[in-house]
């Protein structure tokens, strides 16, 4: 019985070690594919590689450790993690595109205009910068930079994996509800998000290594499991086995009392938007693909890595501040609509 969809490949990833490249990596060793990774040798969330990956140390925003670390090596694929802009996307193009048969730029379902006007979310749906969010305005250049070029373009959307959680905040929201501290949500905590765990996505990826239809093409490749931000919350809690103290706050308040955050951003630009997407191309090219993590099983894997590796997923206290100082915030707001009310019909009088 054939468990895996092997095929005698080259591939060199570009990263290797992150969130969403550790699972590909692995999955693509264990198919039997001659699996080389190119970074420059950290490993700083301890994800363990298989042992039969080649490891090449370099830094890859630098030309002459690119050719250094390369030489004249060429691979059946090259998938690149780790561009986040226009210019560096060209010149990852300029230098791997001749030296393998297929390029794969890992880009962003975030690039998708918001808020959107039609769901679920396929390939042809509009893109486009995004103000609030300067990463995905970047990762949007990225693929604008490669239009017309024979890449294959491959979109994720908020890939998690054991080391890390998908929530605003990390392990600092999860240390957060094992003290019974209040939890900030954006919006009213009802807008539909999916969420892929990063080997489900590898099984999408991996299947497109080495398909010539690929080539010039653009997949969604996201998980099916959708849920309202109020119930990925309470699912984390419920494998802590705490109960999860969440706040709503309006989404354009992130941006003005924490404007430091990454996520203040993401709340206006885009996960405090419901994206759900239709995956039928890549089910169409990889016929084998069908996420099989469920969130309410990730979360309790999520425990156990917290478990296992404590060292690594310590709270950031700076982190924590931003947190602390949208609570406070909140709740002076809150004093003030209150006050604001007309004596005789406030709430509890």
């Amino acid at each position: 019985m054939l468990h895996e969809d092997s095929a005698p490949l080259r591939v060199l990833y570009l990263g290797g070690t992150g969130t969403i490249s550790a699972s590909c990596v692995r999955l693509t060793a264990a198919t039997g594919m001659a699996t080389t990774v190119l970074n420059r040798g950290r490993n700083e969330s301890g994800r363990e590689l298989p042992a039969e990956v080649e490891s090449l140390v370099a830094d890859v925003a630098d030309q002459a450790q690119l050719e250094a670390a390369l030489q004249d090596r060429e691979f059946d694929a090259v998938v690149n993690f780790l561009s986040f802009d226009a210019a560096d996307a060209r010149r990852k193009f300029a230098f791997f595109g001749p030296r393998t048969g297929q390029y794969v730029h890992i880009s962003s379902g975030s690039i998708y205009a918001k808020p959107v006007r039609q769901v679920p979310i396929v390939e042809s749906t509009p893109t486009g910068p995004n103000a609030p969010l300067p990463y995905a305005t970047a990762k949007w250049e990225a693929e604008e930079a490669l239009r017309n070029t024979p890449a294959t373009i491959v979109r994720p959307s908020h890939t998690y994996d054991d080391a890390n959680p998908p929530l605003p905040g990390g392990w600092t929201v999860i240390d957060r509800m094992l003290r019974g501290e209040e939890i900030p949500v954006h919006g009213d905590g009802t807008s539909l998000w999916t969420l892929t765990h990063a080997e489900d996505f590898a099984q999408g990826l991996v299947g497109l290594l080495g398909n010539p239809r690929a080539i010039g093409e653009t997949f969604n490749i996201t998980g099916s499991d959708v849920y309202t931000w109020d119930q990925i919350y309470r699912i984390v809690a419920g494998a802590l086995g705490v109960e999860a103290r969440l706040v709503h706050v309006a989404s354009e308040m992130f941006p003005l009392v924490a404007p430091d955050w990454f996520w203040s951003g993401e709340t206006v630009g885009d996960i405090g938007h419901s994206a759900v997407f239709d995956t039928t191309k890549i089910r169409t090219f990889v016929p084998g693909f069908a996420p099989r993590l469920t969130f309410h099983r990730a979360a309790s894997r999520m425990v156990a890595w917290r478990r296992d590796h404590s060292s690594l997923c310590q709270a950031d206290p700076a982190t924590d501040a931003v947190l602390s100082r949208i609570m406070s915030a909140y709740h002076a707001a809150r004093e003030i609509f209150t006050a604001a009310a007309p004596a005789d019909v406030r709430l509890g009088s």
